[in-house]
């Protein structure tokens, strides 16, 4: 059995993953959902200093502290930058990356110079203190009143720099296998190009890009049987 290693995106917890993880553990899979530096439950002092390789150390330390083999490695949306620079450093670990609607790069790049100018805009209007404010459910595709309002509470500011830190890659990455998991109909964002720029195999899945709370079931078993 593989285990899954389910790492967020930007503003959410380990949290978000719960009913995903539980549908691979019923099938007797290993799977680790930790939440990135910064955005646990409490506030963090400190957390306007957190960046893109402290969140790629956050992954690393549990590769390594429970001595993980044969790792699937699931990355959503910002998750995807994260992933693929913890993967770079320690790809010996992966047996396989999985982006979800995802931001990917090559070396050098970050989502401040991948994101679309209006996102960029809008970034940097709701950063304050170094944190980007919690965005609206509506902008990830959860509309359901209950859903929206339980979503909302549980996200988090984002530290600014995740954003505009770097990628620091060697290019080991690049010699994992990768596949794509693409919410359609798609977005504004450019996740379908990232994919296809570096040639990964994509699936689809009807939802809005915060699949994991509209349709968890489907993604456990994309995950499962790709």
């Amino acid at each position: 059995m593989s285990s899954f290693v389910l790492v967020h995106g930007a503003w959410y917890g380990g949290w978000c993953w719960t009913r995903v993880a539980q549908r691979l553990r019923d099938t007797g899979h290993d799977v680790f959902t930790p939440t990135l530096s910064g955005l646990g439950e409490q506030p963090e002092p400190g957390a306007e200093a957190i960046d893109l390789r402290t969140h790629a150390e956050d992954v690393l330390k549990v590769l390594v502290e429970y001595d993980l083999e044969d790792v699937v490695l699931v990355g959503h949306s910002y998750g995807g930058l994260v992933v693929r620079e913890a993967a770079d450093s320690l790809p010996d670990y992966v047996q396989e990356l999985v982006l979800i609607d995802a931001w990917a790069g090559i070396d050098g790049q970050s989502l401040d110079s991948l994101a679309p100018a209006f996102f960029k805009a809008w970034i940097d209007s709701a950063t304050s203190g170094g944190l980007i404010a919690v965005p609206p459910a509506s902008s990830v595709g959860v509309v359901d009143p209950q859903q929206a309002a339980w979503l909302e509470d549980r996200l988090r500011p984002q530290p600014r720099l995740t954003f505009s830190q770097r990628t620091s890659l060697s290019g080991a990455v690049e010699d994992i296998p990768c596949r794509a998991i693409l919410c359609t109909p798609h977005g504004p964002m450019p996740f379908a190009e990232f994919a296809q720029a570096f040639g990964w195999p994509t699936t689809e899945i009807a939802s809005g890009h915060d699949v994991m709370t509209l349709a968890p079931d489907q993604l456990a078993e994309l995950l499962l049987n790709p």
